[in-house]
């Protein structure tokens, strides 16, 4: 795979689309690995007594989901600088099946002197934002 150089960059240019699935083992998994054992990502009777739709992903599984897909762009993780998003909706996880979350990726902002781009998510599901302002800010040869 060969690396995006920063000259070849024009702000609004869509870099990189992806579309993630999340079911229920995805969020046991992350659950066990993240410590996050809130029951509002596992049981649908406790997240509906909150006033959730049901079970939801969790925000930072989502977060770094959408994340990778500017990483695996880049061609290093070590390309990103900074990543900061707002949390906009929650993602409903169906039993059976899996919430799909599409994770588009463009050009916001080019700093030539500084060797840098910023990088604008557009996460949804069911064709609502999920995340919002997700920015990412990577640098590039």
């Amino acid at each position: 795979m060969t690396r995006p150089l920063l000259a070849d960059l024009e702000v609004g240019q869509v870099v990189a689309t992806r579309t993630l699935t999340f079911a229920r083992a995805d969020l046991v998994r992350y659950a066990g690995a993240s410590g996050d054992l809130n029951p509002i990502h596992w049981n649908d009777r406790f997240a509906g007594e909150v006033g959730l739709p049901g079970v939801i992903a969790h925000g930072m599984l989502t977060m770094g989901a959408a994340v990778d897909v500017v990483v695996d762009w880049a061609g290093d993780p070590g390309a990103v600088l900074d990543y900061g998003v707002r949390f906009t909706r929650p993602v409903p996880v169906p039993d059976p099946g899996a919430a799909t979350v599409d994770v588009s990726a463009a050009v916001g902002a080019v700093d030539v002197e500084a060797g840098t781009a910023r990088i604008d998510l557009t996460v949804t599901a069911d064709g609502a934002r999920v995340l919002g302002k997700a920015q990412v800010l990577v640098r590039l040869a």
